[in-house]
């Protein structure tokens, strides 16, 4: 009896033993951010796409939520990446427009990201694919929380090639004289220089299958994957396993590649049995740029596109799953932004927040399906500290500023850009529950609406100041770059 006695406690010392391990092992979410280049709004199923397929991302929408009013930080690159890791408007911190090879500043080192957030939780963090946020070793990802890092330092159209795809021999030539071969990094380290399309055409799948070996790798212990693919942002290029396979040309063979590279991330998480206890974004830096025809994204109807303070420059398609926590097939209809990211994950984790002021909101209550609208007011901020816009609800103030536009002239087609043209606004009030392609200025009828904007306009001069009234903000630490 004692013997049957002892085998029993035995057995139940280890049952108990393994329960805590496999407990232990899930307890702590993991983070996946797949973050587009010059996806429009129109370019998922969901929103309007046609003629391609997109299973994987369609996949996210019915087992995650769907956001419709999801802002990038700002309409261009470097800035809307600053935002994202940073939880804050990129202006307050100095940085604008998209960093050139030649730019001699980047991300501040005072400036806290979501993987140092992470990296004091415990957490592996990596990072494969554009990072664009200053290309000297001092600004790269490894200096501001990463452990690992594959990709390139800034734009894939930031090298000596024409736009036929020929490397450029004249030296005269200010893409010559500018930009030097493309840099493939690993770490601080240049492994390879990115010379020829075909070249290009492997980075959707060099970043996918490192980010899948990232997760197995780091499968027993929480993670940080960040996934900021250099593409649809041209030149454009596809491997051989998706080059014609889309109704829609090499922009929609691309999209299938994207949509296997989602597919292939989520099959990782899958195989490793961590799927329900991580988080996965699907978001875009900015809209499309529009000027270059078959070669660009679409707004699904928003106004104008990158690099304007419109709803087609700022807009961006954002899916979020996570089973063990948000509900099934929801949809999201709050003002969010991807400055909203780093304060989100931070209360997941329990962690600690910059000392200095963000800009972004926690939104977990949005996540859970919750019927809550944290967020009540969006600035939309353009180049060297320019307020363009304010929202608050369903309403948007256009502020008088010069814009670039791509109306009135026409595309080019082929990886050639067309021209742009130039407006300017006066003060323009739209609502975008019934006028989201902003046709019908209603100021004259609202009056009393265009005024509280105006004072939220100026709380934000107050704040982080505002060029084109030559404000300056007292809480603006942009590290003497604007």
């Amino acid at each position: 009896l004692s013997i049957d006695i002892m085998k029993y406690f035995i057995y139940i010392f280890f049952l108990i033993l393994f329960s805590c391990s496999d407990n232990n092992k899930n307890t702590t979410p993991n983070f996946v951010i797949i973050f587009m280049d010059d996806l429009g709004y129109g370019d998922i199923s969901n929103f309007g796409a046609i003629n391609y397929n997109t299973p994987n991302i369609n996949n996210m929408v019915n087992r995650g939520m769907l956001f419709t009013n999801f802002y990038s930080a700002q309409a261009v690159c470097s800035a809307s990446r600053a935002g994202l890791l940073t939880g804050t408007y990129p202006n307050r911190i100095g940085i604008s427009g998209a960093l050139m090879p030649y730019s001699e500043h980047g991300l501040h080192e005072d400036e806290k990201t979501i993987a140092e957030i992470l990296k004091e939780k415990g957490y592996s963090t990596g990072i494969f694919g554009k990072w664009h946020l200053g290309h000297q070793e001092k600004f790269l990802p490894t200096n501001h929380g990463f452990d690992t890092y594959l990709g390139i330092p800034y734009s894939n159209d930031m090298w000596p090639v024409d736009f036929k795809g020929e490397q450029i021999s004249d030296t005269s030539n200010w893409r010559k004289k500018s930009y030097p071969q493309l840099p493939l990094i690993k770490d601080e380290k240049i492994v390879r220089e990115i010379k020829t399309l075909n070249d290009q055409a492997e980075l959707t799948t060099i970043f996918t299958e490192k980010s899948v070996d990232f997760i197995n790798e780091n499968k027993d212990n929480p993670f940080f994957l960040y996934v900021p693919h250099p593409m649809p942002h041209v030149p454009i290029a596809v491997s051989e396993k998706f080059l014609g396979k889309s109704e829609q040309g090499l922009y929609g063979d691309l999209m299938m590649e994207i949509d296997w590279s989602v597919g292939r991330i989520i099959n990782a998480l899958e195989q490793n049995n961590i799927i329900d206890n991580t988080l996965i974004i699907f978001t875009s830096d900015n809209g499309p740029w529009l000027n270059f025809g078959n070669h660009a994204g679409s707004t699904g109807g928003l106004r104008e596109g990158k690099g304007t303070s419109f709803e087609g420059g700022q807009r961006v398609p954002t899916v979020m799953m996570w089973p063990d926590v948000i509900p099934a097939g929801k949809i999201a209809n709050q003002l969010s932004s991807s400055i909203d990211i780093l304060p989100t994950i931070s209360h997941i984790v329990d962690g600690n927040l910059p000392k200095h002021k963000i800009d972004g909101i926690n939104i977990m209550e949005i996540l859970k399906g919750e019927k809550v609208n944290p967020r009540k007011e969006f600035y939309y901020y353009y180049g060297n500290n320019n307020l363009e816009a304010v929202r608050k609800d369903n309403w948007k103030l256009i502020l008088p500023h010069t814009s670039r536009s791509y109306k009135g002239v026409l595309p080019n087609n082929d990886g050639f850009p067309g021209n742009y043209n130039s407006i300017t606004t006066g003060l323009e009030l739209y609502n975008l529950r019934r006028d989201p392609g902003e046709e019908y200025d209603v100021i004259k009828k609202y009056p009393n609406i265009a005024k509280e904007l105006e004072e939220l306009a100026e709380k934000a001069r107050s704040d982080m100041g505002d060029n084109l009234t030559g404000r300056k903000g007292i809480n603006n630490r942009n590290h003497g770059k604007l």
